[in-house]
Order: structure tokens, then C-alpha cells, then sequence
């Protein structure tokens, strides 16, 4: 069938079953939008910001599993964009994002809103083309889908000339294309696979390390099984949040930097990690030449690249999780595993010596913001994906927010980008309209996309925003307080907006609330509502988050709410 390259893009959308669209129009991206406004396969959401569409996107595929699309234009268009493709990167997150681009016969010289885009999407991306032959396009579309949703899953960038979008050629989407270079491996090595259960059913004290990849390959049943068919803990990553429920008796927690004090302990006491599906970030490990000394390892990862990238393991497993915890399963009662219980009971001890907990203040002091959170928890429960910005409320967010499945919490891991968790919500509530989707967001990462609540308002998107008001940028104000001798260089927030009034001038319901009553009440008004919401909460304003592993410090080290340990 001949079409031109701007019908390719939208029946190549409309193939791949994609149901949303998020974007911004402009002059070189125009004809694959007058084929949007042809077409009825997919709904295009117009975003006020081009960043805030692949933030949008993004949260799309991290709650649903599926390929997120944005589409913007050149110059400014796709600059705008890189943030959002860099987010998804780090965190591995399924996107194709098109963009427009001058047309092929002015490329390299300047022209309008010209810019390299697939030199700047280089190092942030999975792949990225530069389509400059409209015979080429259907098969980069289909391969980019392809790429984006296998192996280890990242942003594909396709950047199309203008000229390229007018052009015609043959349509054909079912044709197969053979990458012969990109061949993900995805069974493990069963002789490795042995090898590694044998040395783990001989270990006093060995660890699940869970990680993102393990909500990405799907597989949380299966780690349950395991877990519970070995008794072997387990300890997540903030990427891996409801890997486990969060009342498993063998869950002791999210570790790292701002992980519990039982979590931390047993990373650093382990004679044998599995880690299922993360990489050993800087912030799981603190101190690497002290990390896990005592250990043995076990990594499986589909990307080769992640292993031994930063921790050697002794009996790397290539492969994706979801098939390799099927061939651990198939193979783990051949098996006699030692009896952990003395392991377990001690980090129950030191679960009770040092639990996760805040001090409330006396009665007629702000709220802690903790206590939002974990009452939020309480009112909402499974009924409420969870989206955050970065900053103090998102690593409260993963510590005190009871997270029971994958795909419940949305947040900027590797990236740590502000401003990420109004696109995120609205991205979640328009993948996922039965549930309640909350922001947890600070008041300085809120006004990185606050114009997007009117986005939220045009496309009946009831988000609500929980913001967590305490006149700081809170995790710098935090670093700069302990490390800083209290010099708080540009972290004072004085002059604010009324949120209240602002959410309701983009069509929007606003509270701005001091006590628990009055949370109590705005949280069920807000959900009551069916509109974009604000909850602003004046919370106590030097409450930090701890634990805390300050930089150069081993992952034992830990600044804990009553002193060191």
C-alpha cells in the first residue's frame, strides 16, 4: 500500500496497538499531525510542554508494561524533549519519541529550528535513526518498536526530515526486518543457573537483591515463590518498590542511601547476594570498597553490559529475569537449602532496634510529612498508583507508602529528574482510569510542570497532588544543613503561589490543609471531586529523611533518627 511518511506514522501507531499519543505540534512535525487529526486509532493528548509529553509517555510504560509515544518537532521541540528521553533511559523504560526535523536538503546549514537531534539523543537513548529516505521508514518504525520493548527496554528516537513526512512509498508493516546485530540473550545458562543454586542452598546468609529489572520482566510472582519456597530475605531497590508486599514477613525493606536501618544491615552482613535485575547503582552501595566484602554473588541481567560493570560476581547469568526466575523455579527443589531462620530472626533484631519511624510533633505542630504519606497509605491503599517528583517526599514516598504490587510506584530512580511527577500522574490516570493517581511532590519540583494541570483539566484527568509545602528545596536544604554547616545557598523557598488558587484557576479543585482532619477531609473531597486536585500540606519544615548514608560512607554507617550507628 503507498502512503506518505506521515500516514506510516500514525498506521504503524495505530499497528502497534497504541492507544494515547502525547505531544506538541510545530512546523516540522506538521504533516504527521494533519494525519492525527485524520485518523481515529489513538487519541493525541496535547501537553503544554514538550518535556511534560515524554514524562507522560514515560509513566504510560512504567505503569502499564507497554511502549509509551510522544511526538514533537525540531529545535526547541526536541530540546525540550531531552529530559524526558534521558529520564526514561536511565530507568529503562519502553518509548519510541518521533520528532520532526528540517528537510533533508537544508540539513547542515542552520535552517529554522534546525538541530542535531539524533547527535544530541545519542547518548541517552536505546537507538535513535535519522530517517532521510521515505522507503526506509516502515521499517525503522517497526524495528524502533521492536528495540524499545526487548532485551534490556529503553527510549528508541526517530528523527524524520519534513520533506521525508510528505513523501510517498510502500506500506508494508508485516513484513519481518532481521537485526542480525541485536540479538538479546534471554534463557540463562542452565549449567550456570545450577552452579548458582547449589552455592546458594550452602549459604548461612544469603540476600535477595531485587531491582527495577524484575518489575520490568514481570516476574514478581515468581520471586515471591522463590523466596518463600527457600525463606531466603529480601531487600529492595527504590526501583523494585511492591516486588514483595509490604507485610511479607521475608521483606525487610527498600536499601541504599535512604534505606531501612534491617535492609542496609543485611547487605552488609550477607555471605551470598542475589541479585535479581538491578546494578549495583552508587546509591545501593555507598562505600564499594567495603561493600558486601563478605559475599559471594550471583547477578542475572538480560544486559551483559551491566555485569561486572561495577561489582564482579561470582556466577554471572545472562538472561531475562522473567525466564531465568522460570528456569530458577523449575530446577530450585533439586535442591537442599540450609535452614535461614537464625538469619532472619537477626534482622528482625535489628528491624525492632531500629525501625522506620519519625517523631510526631506535640499537638498544635505542623504535620510531618510522613504522616501524609502513610495516611494516604492508609485511606488508599492498592486503590492508588503512586507518582513522585525527586526530592525528600519521594524518598519518603518509598519508605513510608505501602507499595503491594509492581507497577504501583512511578518515580525518576537513575535520572532524578524534578519536575517528572505531574506528567507521571497524568500519564498513569489515562493508562489506568479505575485507580487514584496521586503526585507526592515538593514545593519546588510541583512548579516544574505545574501548567500541566489544565492539560489534566481539557482530557477529564483527575490527578491529585499532595504537595508537601515546606518552603525549602528540601533534600539540598538537608545536605546543605549536615554537610554544609547550615548554609542554605538558594534553597529557601520565601515567595510561593497560592496552590489553592492556582489549581483552581486551570479548572482544577485546591486545599490547603494544617492538621490531620483537615487531610483527612481534603483527600476525600479531592478523590470525591473527579478533577484535577491540589492537597497543599504545611509541613514541619525541618523534618528530614533517615536514614542516611552520606557519601563516602559504607552502607552500615548510617545517620539514624537517634544518634549513629
Amino acid at each position: 500500500m503507498m502512503m506518505t511518511g506521515s500516514q506510516m506514522v500514525t498506521e504503524a501507531i495505530a499497528k502497534e496497538n497504541v492507544n494515547v499519543v502525547y505531544g506538541y505540534p510545530g512546523g516540522a512535525i506538521m504533516n504527521v499531525y494533519d494525519e492525527i487529526y485524520k485518523q481515529n486509532n489513538f487519541q493525541h493528548i496535547l501537553t503544554k510542554h514538550e518535556q511534560a509529553a515524554v514524562h507522560a509517555a514515560d509513566a504510560h510504560a512504567r505503569s502499564t508494561g507497554e511502549v509509551g509515544v510522544a511526538i514533537v518537532t525540531s529545535g526547541p521541540g526536541f530540546t525540550n524533549a531531552v529530559t524526558g528521553l534521558a529520564t526514561a533511559y536511565t530507568d529503562s523504560i519502553p518509548m519510541v519519541v518521533i520528532s520532526g526535523q528540517v528537510p533533508t536538503a537544508v540539513i547542515g546549514t542552520d535552517a529554522f529550528q534546525e538541530i542535531d537531534a539524533v547527535g544530541i539523543s545519542r547518548s541517552c537513548t536505546k537507538h535513535n535513526f535519522l530517517v532521510n529516505d521515505v522507503k526506509d521508514l516502515t521499517r525503522v518504525l517497526k524495528i524502533a518498536f521492536h528495540i524499545a520493548r526487548t532485551g534490556r527496554p529503553g527510549p528508541v528516537h526517530i528523527d524524520i526530515p519534513k520533506d521525508v513526512t510528505a513523501e510517498m512509498a510502500d506500506f508494508d508493516y508485516t513484513k519481518e526486518f532481521d537485526l542480525p546485530t541485536y540479538k538479546p540473550t534471554t534463557k540463562g545458562n542452565l549449567r550456570q543457573i545450577k552452579n548458582a543454586l547449589d552455592h546458594i542452598s550452602k549459604a548461612k546468609r544469603p540476600l535477595l537483591y531485587v531491582g527495577g529489572g524484575a518489575v520490568l520482566s514481570n516476574c514478581y510472582e515468581d520471586i515471591r515463590e522463590f523466596a518463600h519456597l527457600t525463606k531466603i530475605p529480601v531487600v529492595e531497590t527504590l526501583m523494585a518498590r511492591g516486588i514483595m508486599r509490604s507485610d511479607d514477613e521475608l521483606l525487610f525493606g527498600m536499601l541504599g542511601m535512604h534505606g531501612e536501618y534491617a535492609a542496609n544491615m543485611a547487605m552488609s552482613e550477607t555471605d551470598m547476594i542475589i541479585c535479581l535485575g538491578a546494578r549495583f547503582d552508587d546509591r545501593v552501595t555507598g562505600r564499594l570498597d567495603v561493600f558486601a566484602k563478605k559475599a559471594h554473588v550471583v547477578h542475572v541481567d538480560i544486559d551483559p553490559a551491566s555485569i561486572a560493570k561495577i561489582v564482579k560476581p561470582n556466577y554471572p547469568i545472562v538472561g531475562d529475569l522473567g525466564i531465568v526466575m522460570k528456569q530458577i523455579l523449575e530446577h530450585a527443589r533439586e535442591f537442599d537449602f540450609n535452614d535461614y531462620s537464625d538469619w532472619v530472626n537477626t534482622l528482625d533484631t535489628y528491624q525492632k532496634e531500629e525501625p522506620l519511624r519519625f517523631i510526631e510533633n506535640e499537638e498544635g505542630g505542623r504535620l510531618k510529612p510522613q504522616w501524609a504519606i502513610q495516611r494516604t497509605g492508609e485511606l488508599l491503599g492498592d486503590d492508588a498508583l503512586i507518582s513522585t517528583d525527586v526530592g525528600q517526599h519521594q524518598m519518603w514516598a518509598a519508605q513510608f507508602y505501602p507499595f503491594n504490587y509492581p507497577r504501583q510506584f512511578m518515580t525518576s530512580g537513575g535520572l532524578g529528574t524534578m519536575g517528572v511527577g505531574l506528567p507521571y500522574a497524568m500519564g498513569v490516570k489515562r493508562a489506568n482510569p479505575e485507580k487514584v493517581s496521586i503526585n507526592f511532590t515538593g514545593d519546588g519540583s510541583v512548579m516544574m510542570n505545574i501548567q500541566e494541570i489544565i492539560t489534566c483539566t481539557q482530557y477529564g484527568l483527575p490527578i491529585i497532588n499532595i504537595i508537601l509545602n515546606n518552603n525549602y528545596l528540601g533534600m539540598v536544604r538537608q545536605w546543605q544543613t549536615r554537610f554544609y554547616e547550615d548554609r542554605l545557598s538558594e534553597t529557601i523557598l520565601e515567595t510561593q503561589a497560592d496552590f489553592k488558587m492556582l489549581c483552581e484557576s486551570m479548572g482544577g479543585v485546591g486545599f490547603k490543609v494544617n492538621t490531620k482532619e483537615e487531610f483527612d477531609q481534603a483527600l476525600k473531597d479531592a478523590v470525591a471531586s473527579n478533577k484535577p486536585a491540589i492537597i497543599e500540606v504545611i509541613v514541619d519544615r525541618r523534618e528530614e529523611v533517615i536514614p542516611m548514608v552520606p557519601n563516602g560512607h559504607a552502607l552500615n554507617e548510617m545517620l539514624l533518627l537517634e544518634g549513629d550507628k
